[in-house]
Formats: C-alpha cells, sequence, structure tokens
C-alpha cells in the first residue's frame, strides 16, 4: 500500500475554502537569508492564526539526517520534542479577506509527487495567484532601499519592482520548480527574490520580513499588518548604523556599496506604486483607514447616471 503523502487532513475545513483566492508560499530551505521566509512564516502563524487544512507527510518528504528536529533534554527526560512540518492552513488578512498559506520545511525528497499534489491543489481551490518570497545575499547597502528580482506571469509586477534582472543559472528550490512549473501552465505566479546586505545575511533582518510583506501586498491586494515589522526595521538599522560607526573598515565598505549602488540605480525608475514621495510606504493601518474613507464616500455618492431625489 502506497503511504499517502498527507499525515493528516481536515475534510469539513477543506469543503469550506473560498475558491479564488492567493496562495502564499513560505518554504524554508537551504538558505534563508537574513531569516527572510522563517520570519515570514514565524509572523503568519503568530499575527493570524492559521487553520491547518492539511499537513504533508515528513516521512515521505524530509531528510531527518540533514534536518534533525529538535527536543529538550530536562535533567532525567527528554521533553518538547517538534518535528518539522509543512500545512497547508487558510488565513485572514486585517480586512478578514481569506487566503491560502503553504509553510514550513521545503522537501527532501519526492519533489515531483510534491509538486504534482500542490498543482491540484491549486486547481481544486481555483487559485488566484500563486505569491512566494526568498532572499540572497547580495553587495547592497543597508542604507539604501531594499531592492528585489521578481519572476513570473506578472509583467507589471516585473516591471515596477524587479530592479535586478540576471540571466545566470542557480540551484533549484522546490519553490522555483512550483513556479516554473505554474508558469508553464498558464497560472499566475510570481516570486520576490530579495537582495539582502550580504553582511546581515546570516542575522535576522527585519527589513527583510518587512519587504516580503509589502511585495506579498502589492501581488494579491492582501491588508498584512506591518507597523510593528517597521519600527523593529527601524530599530535594527539605528542598532547597526551605531556598530557600523566604531569601526573604519565597516565604514568604508558601506560607504564603498553606497556608492555602486547609486550608480547602478541611476538608471533604474522602479518605484512602488504605494511609495511617497519621501520614499515612504503606508502602513496597513493607514491602508484600511484610506479604504474605509474611500467606501464611506462611494455610499454616500449617487452612482453616475443616477441622481439623489427619490422617484416620484
Amino acid at each position: 500500500m502506497t503511504d499517502s503523502i498527507f499525515s493528516a487532513e481536515h475534510p469539513e475545513r477543506r469543503a469550506l475554502v473560498p475558491r479564488g483566492i492567493p496562495l502564499l508560499v513560505a518554504m524554508q530551505g537551504l538558505s534563508d537569508a537574513g531569516g527572510a521566509v522563517s520570519q515570514l512564516e514565524e509572523y503568519f502563524w503568530q499575527q493570524y492564526e492559521p487553520e491547518e487544512i492539511l499537513r504533508f507527510n515528513a516521512d515521505l518528504l524530509l531528510d531527518y539526517r540533514a534536518r534533525r528536529p529538535i527536543l529538550t533534554f530536562d535533567e532525567d527526560h527528554l521533553v518538547d520534542y517538534s518535528p518539522e512540518e509543512l500545512s497547508l492552513a487558510l488565513v485572514h488578512d486585517e480586512l478578514g479577506a481569506p487566503f491560502l498559506l503553504l509553510s514550513g520545511y521545503e522537501p527532501d525528497f519526492r519533489w515531483d509527487q510534491f509538486i504534482d499534489t500542490v498543482l491540484l491543489l491549486v486547481h481544486e481551490f481555483e487559485v488566484s495567484t500563486v505569491v512566494w518570497t526568498h532572499a540572497i545575499p547580495m553587495p547592497v547597502p543597508h542604507t539604501r532601499p531594499m531592492t528585489t528580482t521578481v519572476s513570473g506571469s506578472r509583467d507589471d509586477l516585473i516591471e515596477a519592482r524587479s530592479v535586478w534582472r540576471p540571466t545566470t543559472k542557480l540551484s533549484a528550490s522546490a519553490a522555483h520548480v512550483l513556479e516554473y512549473r505554474l508558469h508553464n501552465l498558464g497560472e499566475e505566479v510570481v516570486g520576490f527574490a530579495l537582495l539582502i546586505p550580504h553582511y546581515l545575511a546570516n542575522t535576522e533582518y527585519p527589513e527583510a520580513l518587512l519587504v516580503s510583506l509589502e511585495s506579498i501586498m502589492a501581488a494579491t491586494g492582501l491588508i498584512l499588518s506591518t507597523d510593528q515589522v517597521r519600527e523593529a526595521a527601524q530599530a535594527f538599522q539605528l542598532k547597526v548604523d551605531s556598530q557600523i560607526s566604531e569601526n573604519e573598515e565597516s565604514i568604508e565598505m558601506v560607504r564603498t556599496l553606497e556608492q555602486r549602488y547609486d550608480v547602478y540605480m541611476e538608471d533604474q525608475t522602479v518605484r512602488s506604486p504605494l511609495m511617497s514621495e519621501d520614499g515612504t510606504i503606508p502602513s496597513a493601518d493607514q491602508l484600511v483607514v484610506e479604504l474605509e474613507r474611500y467606501l464611506a464616500e462611494q455610499q454616500q455618492s449617487p452612482s453616475d447616471g443616477e441622481s439623489g431625489d427619490t422617484p416620484a
């Protein structure tokens, strides 16, 4: 008997998943510069309480010798066994809009079977768009806005947000292959590769989470809370600035990276449609207030071609 690719299923929840909603993918693979994906996964599970729809079978997909689960030895016994998990869950954003979240470990085995299964789920739920983010270390300064390389089928996002567009060979991840398969099938899919300062790649970099969330919102129209993330990013920036200011070699390194970045960006016109003239992007709370104001105005104003008077 063939083992099921799922170790847990919730048929009653699965039946109630709305059709035509986005799917966000946050799978932790071989590398995760700035902790971008791990932060994103933690953010969703702590901020929005996802409801698990199904869980993939780790005994089929995970190499335990390469990524051993963690447990605790408490004086004379073992506690807190935490096995790796990969699951599909239903989540709701700040305004209650639903979306699906595929998060957890990247499969080590059976990529084709796993991706075929995800494609079937995309078809089953009539997913509107698939979005994923990852991060790579690059010789860029932390003192400049974080940029991205955008891939997939969304030409508008590629044109608006993709700063670096190389032609190169790279080691594939399962998410890369999933995007490749979706694109070839004519499904809407977009991938954001965040360009992380190489000297911060081994730290948990809050700016990476912030840019991931902003990218996801731009691709899906979801409203996600970013106020606390933005505050953490600003505090981290000040800390890094302070540490660098104490070392002349670090100061010179950042200055050189800034010069190269500025020269490269001189010919770039990428700009977020939400970005203001001072380079800032509104928070989720500001977007909610603006949306509520707009909806209120629409309700108060008569539609085109109609008068506000009651017919006689």
